[in-house]
């Protein structure tokens, strides 16, 4: 039997929501261990001038605790 936590991140990138979502990914599993998955909570995007100039999400990250 195994008990899990899930934490919640952001994570933002200049590219794309995928590419936050990699990133908070690769930067969740660089701090904790077992990282079994993640879902979206949230997606934002900041403007300036008209366009687009980041994209922030929300990840909750689930990972199983050692024993």
């Amino acid at each position: 039997m195994s008990v899990a936590r899930i934490t919640e991140i952001s994570s933002t990138s200049s590219k794309s929501f995928e590419d936050a979502i990699n990133v908070g990914i690769e930067r969740a599993g660089n701090t904790l261990r077992n990282v079994k998955g993640a879902w979206v909570k949230d997606q934002e995007v900041t403007v300036e001038n008209g366009r687009i100039s980041s994209y922030k999400v929300v990840l909750k990250v689930t990972f199983v605790l050692d024993d």
